[in-house]
C-alpha cells in the first residue's frame, strides 16, 4: 500500500519537529530550518553556547525564578533555535535572504527582528507563542506567518 506524500510544509515542519529533539531546554523544546528552493539551508534548535553548560545539566534560571514564557529572555543561558539556525548560516557563509523559516513554535520578539533582518520571507510554525509585539512585527514587515498541524 503506497503512503501518500506529505506536502513541503509537512515535510520540513517534521524535519524541524526532529531537530528539536536536540535541543536541552527544559521548558519548551523549539527546533527551525531555514529552506530555499525547496533546499535545507540550515538547522537550529534551542541550548546553550558551544562550551556552556546546558540547562538540563544546569537548571532553569527562569524556571527558579518563575519567569513567564515570553518575557526577561535575557535571563536564560541558552540561545533559540531561530537564533541558532541565523548563527549556522552566517558561520557558513549561508545567504538565507528570501529563505522560509519553519519553526516548531511561534518566534518570539528578538527571533523575529533577527528574522526580518535577515530577510526571512515567510515562516512556518506548528504552534503559537505569546507574544503579541513579534506578531505586530512580522506583519508590518510583510511576512507572513502560517500555521499548520503535522
Amino acid at each position: 500500500m503506497k503512503q501518500k506524500r506529505p506536502s513541503w510544509d509537512k515535510y520540513f515542519l517534521e524535519i524541524a519537529r526532529i531537530v528539536s529533539k536536540r535541543s536541552t531546554f527544559l521548558r519548551r523544546q523549539v527546533g527551525a530550518i531555514i529552506v530555499k528552493d525547496k533546499r535545507i539551508l540550515a538547522t537550529g534548535y534551542n541550548g546553550a553556547p558551544t562550551g556552556i553548560e546546558h540547562c538540563e545539566t544546569a537548571g532553569c534560571l527562569r524556571k527558579d525564578l518563575k519567569i513567564p514564557s515570553g518575557q526577561r529572555h535575557e535571563l536564560c543561558r541558552g540561545l533559540h533555535g531561530e537564533q541558532n539556525v541565523l548563527i549556522q548560516a552566517a558561520r557558513y557563509g549561508i545567504n538565507v535572504a528570501g529563505g522560509i523559516l519553519y519553526c516548531t513554535n511561534h518566534p518570539c520578539i528578538i527571533c523575529s527582528k533577527m528574522l526580518i533582518n535577515a530577510g526571512i520571507k515567510d515562516i512556518v510554525i506548528l504552534s503559537g507563542y505569546p507574544d503579541q509585539m513579534s506578531q505586530d512585527f512580522l506583519k508590518q514587515a510583510g511576512i507572513k506567518v502560517k500555521r499548520m498541524s503535522l
